[in-house]
């Protein structure tokens, strides 16, 4: 999402009263104040707010005071006040500025009060760039954030229904990205998340074949399912489960077979289909191999096993 879509964010003053509040991650924050500048000349003298100010640059130049620091800003600029700091922007009055901006208090979830953050100091994390009183204030990390400003705002303007989950987790997003634009990069690491694909890629194969039970099924259809070769696939398979992707369809198979013949509304031939057997004398064989029994008998045995 381009930062040009940003300018159709003009609707984002009608979340006021639609998003009020959300959590994130042990906090809470709740929504004060919604708004946009267009890009002409503007100003707003020296002032301070008991909450979080954040604005999103789209278009010109300008420039934003906070206490003794000066500023440039360009599109894509993200510059934050923090409760308490005295700042002003201000407009170029040659290429004039516009901005998206949002306001909300930021706590730990449970904590009364509407002020400002309330977390430690010293704390790390992803939210230090909201709880750190000397944090930045200035971020060229707009990531998502125009992506978030205009999807808040098309479902401000035209809200329907579901509206209501749908604004929650963007709010919930916009806070944490928010967050991680003036965080510092150290609190931001995390350990590499190492993950054993394997086990992943052979319940998607396994999926595939409990959805296809009825259709004509190979080796190269569950592979190319997960996206795999033959090879890998059936190697990958065999040792998750100690079983061939074949042998494991034959079982799969049989087992629904051995459900469907409790059901006395289906015929032998129309259970044989159901499971992928085009014909009813394999189906039968395949049957008695694994359970001892044909299908006729274990339907009249009601599935319990001969002693």
């Amino acid at each position: 999402m381009s930062l040009a879509s940003v300018a159709t964010a003009d609707r984002f003053v009608d979340l006021a009263g639609l998003l009020e509040s959300c959590e994130v991650d042990g906090f809470r924050a709740d929504f004060l104040s919604w708004g946009h500048y267009r890009p002409e000349y503007w100003r707003n003298y020296w002032h301070s707010h008991s909450f979080h100010e954040v604005c999103l640059a789209y278009s010109g130049e300008g420039r934003f005071n906070s206490g003794s620091a000066q500023y440039d800003v360009t599109p894509g600029s993200v510059f934050l006040a923090r409760p308490g700091d005295v700042h002003e922007i201000e407009s170029s009055h040659v290429a004039p500025l516009g901005i998206a901006f949002w306001g909300f208090t930021f706590r730990p979830a449970g904590v009364p009060g509407a002020g400002g953050a309330s977390g430690p100091a010293d704390a790390s994390g992803w939210w230090s760039g909201l709880t750190r009183s000397d944090g930045p204030v200035m971020s060229e990390r707009a990531g998502t954030l125009p992506s978030l400003v205009t999807a808040l705002a098309a479902e401000a303007a035209a809200p329907v229904a579901g509206y209501t989950t749908a604004l929650g987790a963007l709010g919930a997003t916009l806070v944490l990205e928010t967050a991680r634009a003036f965080a510092l990069d150290d609190d931001l690491a995390v350990e590499p998340v190492r993950r054993d694909r394997g086990p992943l890629v052979v319940d998607a194969m396994q999926r595939h074949l409990r959805d296809n039970l009825s259709r004509p099924i190979t080796v190269r259809d569950v592979a190319a399912a997960a996206h795999l070769s033959e090879r890998h696939a059936e190697r990958l398979f065999t040792r998750q489960t100690g079983a061939s992707i074949m042998s494991t369809l034959r079982r799969l198979r049989l087992e629904l077979a051995a459900q469907l013949l409790l059901d006395h509304t289906l015929s032998v031939t129309e259970i044989a289909k159901a499971c992928g057997y085009s014909d009813v004398r394999p189906f039968s064989t395949a049957f008695k191999r694994k359970y001892g029994r044909t299908p006729g008998d274990h339907r009249r045995a009601g599935g319990t096993e001969f002693m």
